[in-house]
């Protein structure tokens, strides 16, 4: 029988990484004679990849960002973002064991990230946890990021896994509409980055720590 499936999201989910995401982006905005802006923004700006970024960090500074003006500033924030990737990023509290038990249990594990695909690489390497993942599908990896099910439907295939086996674990909306448009279920985390309550989406269950995903996961999926 195929091996159930577990595929995270990355930032706000596995990892805090708004330090250095929003370090990348101030780096931007300096440049182009705006104000940094504060890492407590990154719940409202962080979530849609680096252009996104990008784009929200600027509308915040009030400045508009024409599209021929956005990539030279985009290869200058993942330039700089690359440089300083783990200098204030950890994974949250739990992860390290919530992966082990899932890996000792038989599950396939898996990453899709609006990161591109070498920067989600470089990170988890750097975090220690490469090892645990048979796939890391970034915004790059199929063309298309979330919520578009495509990464998310080609990461479980990747793994080995099957549709009707897997489950997302993600902490924002873009998590959860890509899961119901695969029609998968989804676990949040409560402390990641969305702008709302992540109860406002409706996942199929919410989290405030790793120590609750194996029993969470457990209520969702059933006896696999």
């Amino acid at each position: 029988m195929t091996a159930p499936t577990i595929v995270y999201d990355l930032d706000g989910t596995l990892a805090d990484t708004a330090g250095d995401l929003m370090g990348a982006l101030n780096f931007v905005l300096g440049r182009e004679g705006l104000p940094a802006l504060p890492v407590d923004n990154a719940r409202s700006l962080l979530g849609a990849g680096g252009r996104a970024l990008i784009e929200r960090g600027f509308a915040a500074c009030g400045r508009e960002l024409s599209p021929e003006t956005l990539e030279p500033l985009f290869g200058d924030f993942l330039a700089h973002y690359n440089a300083h990737i783990a200098v204030h990023t950890r994974l949250y509290p739990g992860v390290p064991a919530a992966l082990d038990a899932f890996e000792a249990a038989g599950w396939a594990q898996a990453v899709c990230t609006n990161k591109m695909e070498a920067s989600a690489k470089m990170l988890i390497g750097k975090l220690g946890v490469a090892e645990r993942f048979a796939f890391v599908c970034g915004q790059d990896t199929f063309q298309v990021g979330k919520p578009d099910p495509k990464p998310l439907i080609g990461t479980i295939e990747a793994s080995g896994g099957a549709l009707s086996r897997a489950i997302m674990i993600g902490d924002s909306a873009t998590d959860i509409r890509t899961a119901r448009a695969v029609g998968i279920p989804v676990i949040c985390v409560d402390f990641g980055y969305t702008d709302a309550p992540i109860e406002t989406f409706a996942p199929d269950r919410v989290i405030s720590h790793f120590d609750a995903l194996e029993t969470a996961v457990a209520e969702v999926m059933g006896d696999l």
